[in-house]
């Protein structure tokens, strides 16, 4: 996604002042707060302040208070505020003009809120959060009020990590403080070319370069992975680069030469999962005790771990399947057909016809059927054949050519150079950006 980058330059001089003088007044002997049963609110009397920042208005001597609300599970927001004692008539003021901008509906709890009034109780502003991208405000302007969502300010971090295996990707990455969201970034990258219930192995080395979000310095969320790469002790190198080209709408990885990792199929619908029986003609069932052919992939992992299709196509079959309890079938281009067997549960509305897309969450790991335990039986079947998902090859979903490559080939060189030239090998570039109300912000 493309987003002006724009350096935050001005800050409210409201809010700065009215935080300098909460926490005057918290460290005052004078006790005026009002502390409200079983919840975050805290009224407080602040100095008077002129909400359009005019110097020449503060001859007008108004104590304000402040009440900081959050709701709480089962709250409507009249609710919460009639918890804090909020006025009736201010209530309604406050509903009435978030309802033109905000979508009651989409209220959770956590969300926090502050209410400005006056020395009268009458109310001069409202500001309203939910989720930290998401702001809304509601200013006393004159004799009627103006509702809006305000525009947010983050800080975007490029960040840098590399290190090495020792027992698994999880356990190096959760090392550095990185949460699960980027170590499924980071496999999805590599899902058609390594298969990491396989081919990982101690010692093999990677470095990931990643954006970090910040609001008001706090860690909100990851942005894209910029660059990744992962060596094989065996000595195999992949890389991956993000790019996206300008008549594209989203962008992808490819490798230095320009072709994209992606590939028709991905190797594995539960990247991180554990393999806990190959394929194999003759296989000793674990229940029955009974060789048979076992023309699959069995992936431990917990109950609950989302399932992906490995390519796009439709659904032919969704159900209870005997001793494969709950399972999906889909049909692909090629004559390939995909099974996924001992789900939990299905994916909300897929049905046969569905369309799926490649890395769709179709379905959720379990142990229904006959089953040791909660795992994913996953087949790849071409033309009538099974065949083992791990060793089928596939070819690149596109590559770069021409005037494409010339600028791909460019932007490598830059992000090459930055890696290089930064003084800090962790943080490697800073920049601020400014949202919009009618921008989005895509995080991990």
């Amino acid at each position: 996604m493309t987003t002006a980058k724009k350096i935050i330059l001005l800050s409210s001089t409201f809010t700065l002042f009215a935080l300098f003088a909460f926490f005057l007044f918290l460290n005052s002997s004078d006790n005026r707060s009002n502390n409200l049963a079983s919840s975050a609110v805290q009224s407080t009397t602040v100095p008077p302040q002129s909400f359009d920042n005019n110097e020449d208005d503060n001859e007008a001597d108004l104590s304000q208070t402040l009440v900081e609300g959050e709701l709480q599970s089962g709250d409507t927001l009249s609710k919460s505020l009639s918890r804090y004692n909020i006025d009736p008539t201010v209530r309604e003021q406050i509903l009435n003009n978030l309802a033109s901008c905000l979508d009651f509906k989409r209220l959770r709890p956590k969300d926090k809120y502050r209410v400005f009034l006056d020395d009268q109780g009458q109310l001069l502003r409202c500001e309203y959060e939910t989720g930290p991208l998401e702001s809304y405000s509601i200013t006393k302007n004159a004799d009627t009020f103006v509702a809006q969502r305000d525009s947010i300010n983050v800080s975007i971090k490029t960040c840098m990590i590399e290190d090495s295996i020792s027992t698994s990707l999880f356990d190096v990455f959760a090392k550095n403080q990185i949460k699960a969201p980027l170590v499924y970034a980071f496999a999805d990258i590599f899902s058609s070319r390594i298969d990491f219930n396989t081919e990982i192995q101690k010692d093999d080395t990677f470095r990931i370069v990643f954006e970090k979000y910040f609001k008001d310095d706090e860690f909100i969320g990851y942005g894209n992975i910029l660059y990744a790469r992962y060596q094989q002790q065996s000595g195999g190198t992949f890389e991956g680069f993000f790019y996206q080209p300008d008549d594209s709408k989203a962008g992808a990885y490819f490798d230095a030469d320009g072709e994209e990792l992606g590939t028709s199929f991905i190797k594995s619908p539960v990247p991180l999962g554990r393999i806990t029986s190959g394929f194999s003609y003759r296989r000793i069932h674990p229940i029955s005790g009974v060789m048979r052919p076992h023309l699959g992939v069995d992936l431990a992992a917990p109950i609950g771990t989302p399932v992906m299709a490995t390519a796009d196509g439709a659904v032919s079959y969704v159900g209870f399947k005997g001793g494969f309890g709950r399972q999906i079938i889909i049909s692909h281009p090629g004559g390939y057909k995909t099974y996924y067997g001992h789900l939990s549960r299905f994916s909300k509305g897929l049905k046969r016809g569905s369309g799926v897309t490649q890395k769709q969450i179709i379905g959720y790991v379990g142990s229904s059927g006959i089953s040791t335990g909660p795992h994913l039986d996953y087949r790849v079947q071409q033309l009538g054949a099974f065949h083992d998902p791990f060793s089928l090859e596939f070819k690149p979903k596109s590559a770069l050519m021409g005037k494409k490559l010339v600028v791909f080939k460019s932007h490598i060189a830059a992000l090459t150079g930055l890696l290089e030239s930064s003084p800090d090998p962790e943080i490697l570039y800073v920049r601020h950006l400014l949202i919009k109300p009618d921008e989005q912000l895509t995080m991990l």
